[in-house]
């Protein structure tokens, strides 16, 4: 196996610098974003069953309001129709300025409207008339329980082609996992695959292990959930938090060709904003000051 490049590894956790952050669409979680997370983060807000896609839209505005780049799922499913999908649009354009969205299927097993997944929604013609400049779909390097392997990778190389015609950058979100062989197992696939796309790597921000297995279950992780388990084991009934440090530290000790395609985190803050924002800055601060006299032999400036 080819050893890791220390340019590679030192560009990979500055990512961590303009790593993404999700809240949910009700909005509450405003000031706990303005006392920890700068000016200009990329902020994703979740659409549950059920949600109003007005309130969806209040929640941006007040993120673009207080100097964040308010990012958006759109859930297909949840759409009960083309002009309802239509008004979203253009109201997350138009109120909040919105140039990225995320589009998912949706956490619901039959479609409200007329939209079954997202490719549907692609193919309306609606992001595209809107002007988005930017689209981020999902990717689940552990497996989707309502969705073969196979069919995941097709539904990725359909939104190649997608953004291929509408000139419109996609790039692919990844689930959490706890352990990096699944996610560099998963990004050899989409290679060999020949689907091309920028993925950015989910991380589950810390939280304590029963907090990071409610969430797991709910997700369907997969076997990455024995490294989970094996803290647990090791830490007993303590439950002290678990960050994802030992999923960044195997990305950041992989081959450059294996994390080549990776163009950023996002963070899923299970145990609170301040606590995936602590976790954030101390791990990067750390890593690359023990990364700096390798990464100035390397030719890369410190930071």
């Amino acid at each position: 196996m080819t050893a890791p490049d220390p340019a590679s590894s030192h560009e990979l956790a500055a990512h961590l610098s303009s790593a993404s952050v999700e809240v949910s669409s009700r909005g509450h979680q405003l000031p706990e974003l303005l006392d920890n997370f700068r000016p200009g983060t990329e902020v994703t807000i979740t659409f549950l069953p059920g949600d109003n896609y007005r309130h969806n839209v209040e929640t941006a505005s007040a993120l673009r309001r207080a100097g964040f780049n308010p990012v958006p799922h759109i859930a297909a499913r949840e759409m009960p129709s083309r002009e309802a999908l239509d008004d979203f649009l253009a109201r997350l354009r138009g109120e909040a300025g919105v140039t990225r969205i995320v589009l998912i299927a949706g956490d619901v097993a039959a479609a409200r409207g007329p939209f079954r997944s997202s490719l549907d929604v692609g193919a309306s013609g609606l992001i595209e008339a809107h002007g988005f400049a930017s689209l981020s779909v999902a990717g689940h390097p552990e497996g989707h329980p309502y969705l073969k392997t196979e069919n995941a990778f097709g539904v990725l190389s359909a939104w190649r082609d997608w953004s291929h015609l509408s000139k419109i950058r996609v790039d692919v979100v990844t689930q959490f996992c706890f352990e990096t062989a699944p996610i560099l197992g998963w990004i050899g696939e989409l290679h060999a695959g020949g689907i091309k796309l920028p993925v950015i790597v989910g991380l589950a921000g810390p939280a304590s292990p029963a907090t990071l297995t409610k969430f797991a279950l709910r997700c369907g992780i997969g076997n990455s959930m024995r490294a989970l388990r094996s803290q647990i084991g090791r830490f007993g009934r303590l439950l002290m938090d678990t960050g994802p440090d030992d999923v960044v530290n195997g990305l950041l000790s992989a081959p450059r060709a294996a994390t080549a395609p990776i163009a950023g985190f996002h963070l899923f803050p299970f145990g609170g904003l301040r606590k995936a924002a602590d976790w954030a800055r101390v791990y990067r601060q750390e890593t690359l000051r023990q990364m700096a006299p390798a990464a100035t032999g390397a030719g890369v400036q410190n930071p």
